[in-house]
């Protein structure tokens, strides 16, 4: 009996356990509207609700976010052939630490800010969404899952790279073999080159030009090898994988900050946010744009990564815009995916500026000028760190 009474009571125990987990997730995924967000909502915004104002300032966002992007994006890439904005020099140093800065404050300041106040709020059962700092331990292990995804790409483009080496390692053997076996030692040159040159890229390549005897005179035969060092064809697959994983955490965080603002249906909360989000598009674009001119891509896959990048945040704007009739942003359920989202782009985005932007400027072989320049460029650093969190009194 004893017994009996033992197992009667876990069995009930368990089942109490899993109908308060069902509770609780029921209560955090119902699209049902919160009183308390509708109550503070109209608080704030009572008399500020009018759906055409809010459209027409959605679509002078959408113009003024893709512009800003675009030149943001933009300017590294046209203007890399330039001095002044060539990769290595002091004003390009400058600008991009000004933007790694930008991309701190974003982080830090604004998306986990805004992970923690949606997944804090008095809609969500306090189990698990109060009692634990959800905010803070999604954004630790995105960053985590950053490292790990940023480790494995490094090593597969430079397991790629070194079988490119050792094809053209074999090609260039092969074809120096074919051209000793039908020219003398006296009319062959073998030319191995430095690519030092960062507008080429570190990779090992090789051309064989060969002219026959057939003529009254002899060209010879000339072998060209161009020879890449290990740590530049290193320093290539980095700024090839900084620039994919930078974008993927800017388009990430770029389509909430577009359906949030999207979905809004008041003037007055989308107003100050148009400048905000201009300026924050703008610096984020030219870090991107800078790691994408330093990953030296080919034109069409740099064209393609910069129009993916300037189109993403408009885009989020239209789709929260058509997303408004049946989109209850008040919603338990839509403030746990606001916040584990934010969350996930905050983590992202403050390692990608730490190790890959700030770290390995400031840290690596880049920052090797002259005192002046180096004190600019942790000015700028700062400045862009403190604009954009100041930005946060008004968006």
């Amino acid at each position: 009996m004893a017994l009996g009474g033992l197992v009667g009571q876990f069995l009930a125990s368990s089942n109490g356990t899993r109908c308060v987990r069902a509770e609780l997730m029921v209560a955090s995924l119902s699209a049902v509207s919160c009183a308390d967000e509708v109550q503070e909502e109209g608080a704030e915004g009572a008399g500020c609700r009018d759906d055409a104002a809010a459209l027409r300032l959605k679509e002078v966002a959408m113009a003024a976010i893709l512009v800003a992007g675009v030149l943001g994006v933009g300017l590294p890439l046209v203007g890399r052939k330039r001095r002044a904005m060539r990769t290595d020099s002091a004003a390009f140093l400058a600008a991009k630490a000004f933007a790694a800065g930008v991309i701190l404050a974003t982080g830090f300041v604004h998306m986990l800010h805004d992970a923690g106040t949606a997944l804090s709020s008095p809609c969500l059962p306090a189990v698990p969404w109060r009692r634990f700092p959800v905010p803070g331990f999604v954004a630790m292990a995105a960053a985590l899952a950053t490292l790990v995804l940023d480790f494995l790409a490094t090593r597969f483009y430079e397991a790629k790279h070194r079988d490119e080496a050792a094809r053209v390692k074999a090609a260039a053997a092969a074809a120096l073999v074919a051209t000793t076996s039908s020219a003398s030692d006296e009319d062959i040159t073998v030319l191995t080159v430095d690519a030092e040159d960062e507008r080429k890229a570190p990779l090992l390549q090789t051309h064989c030009h060969g002219h026959g005897h057939g003529h009254s005179h002899s060209h010879g035969h000339e072998l060209v090898q161009v020879v890449g060092s290990e740590a530049e064809v290193s320093a290539h697959v980095r700024s090839i994988v900084v620039s994919q994983i930078l974008e993927m955490g800017i388009v990430s965080h770029s389509v909430i900050i577009g359906l949030s603002l999207g979905v809004s249906r008041s003037p007055c909360t989308i107003r100050p946010l148009v400048a905000a989000l201009a300026f924050h598009q703008f610096f984020e674009g030219f870090a991107l744009g800078g790691c994408i001119a330093q990953a030296q891509f080919k034109n069409l896959s740099a064209i393609l990564m910069a129009s993916f990048f300037a189109i993403t945040t408009p885009a989020g704007i239209a789709a929260g815009a058509g997303l408004t009739t049946f989109y209850n942003p008040n919603s338990p359920r839509a403030l746990v995916v606001e916040g584990i989202l934010d969350s996930v782009s905050a983590g992202i985005l403050i390692y990608m500026s730490l190790v890959d932007l700030i770290a390995a400027d400031f840290l690596g072989g880049k920052m090797t000028g002259s005192l002046r320049q180096q004190v600019v460029a942790y000015i700028a650093l700062f400045l862009g760190a403190l604009s954009m969190s100041s930005l946060a009194i008004w968006a």
